[in-house]
């Protein structure tokens, strides 16, 4: 066999099925999140306490279509926020060392030096503001690779993190581990702003789709796409 064999996808098994577990999880565990939120819809950071007055962000009510359960329930939500959590965490552990492994984390997404230079950055924004989303050499441009860098190693792990500190079962026992970030509030509230991150990346990476052929980007994720 040859030694590119396992190369000849664009996108690997562990890619593929990574991905849609994790849009899975992703709306489950923020639909449930935010029937979480509506128990108490304050953010605030350090020890604060929790007067309205101490919160830096107050939320609105999310209504009963965007939450899970369809109705207020903190303990439903509760229950379905951690039976998500679980695949979740494994699946992007999972995943990481599938990345390492096959090194398609070093090969495609780790930026070098010389994707940070201006003019390679202002040519890969000026190119997506024209809707021209050819790569060139690579299998992602500088705009997307700093997208999913941010995501993999960032947000998604912090999300898991700052879910641990908040924990009802957590912090009893490591206290400690919340202080790490902060507090339980501040964890609290890195928390929402991840989620958010993360919800706003899908929305453009959505739109990006849609834009350069949802079908045919649809079918790679689902088949492997084209050989290299």
């Amino acid at each position: 066999m040859p030694p590119t064999a396992r190369h000849t996808r664009r996108h690997a098994v562990s890619t593929r099925l990574w991905h849609w577990l994790n849009v899975v999880c992703v709306v489950i565990l923020f639909m449930s999140g935010l029937n979480i939120s509506n128990a108490h819809p304050r953010l605030y950071w350090g020890q604060a306490g929790f007067t309205a007055r101490e919160a830096w962000l107050h939320l609105p009510t999310f209504p009963g279509w965007a939450t899970i359960p369809g109705y207020y329930s903190l303990s439903g939500a509760r229950d379905w926020h951690l039976l998500m959590a679980w695949p979740f965490a494994f699946g992007l552990l999972a995943m990481w060392v599938a990345m390492l492994t096959n090194r398609h984390f070093v090969r495609d997404i780790a930026t070098r030096l010389s994707d940070w230079r201006w003019s390679a950055i202002r040519a890969d924004i000026v190119a997506h503001l024209r809707f021209d989303f050819d790569h060139g050499e690579g299998k992602y441009n500088f705009l997307q690779k700093l997208a999913y860098g941010v995501v993999l190693g960032i947000l998604l792990p912090g999300m898991i993190l700052t879910g641990l500190a908040i924990s009802p079962g957590i912090e009893p026992s490591f206290g400690w581990f919340a202080q790490l970030v902060g507090g339980r509030q501040s964890a609290r509230s890195v928390h929402f702003l991840f989620a958010w991150g993360i919800v706003l990346f899908a929305v453009v990476h959505i739109a990006l789709v849609i834009a350069s052929g949802p079908i045919r980007q649809l079918r790679d994720m689902v088949t492997g796409g084209r050989a290299l």
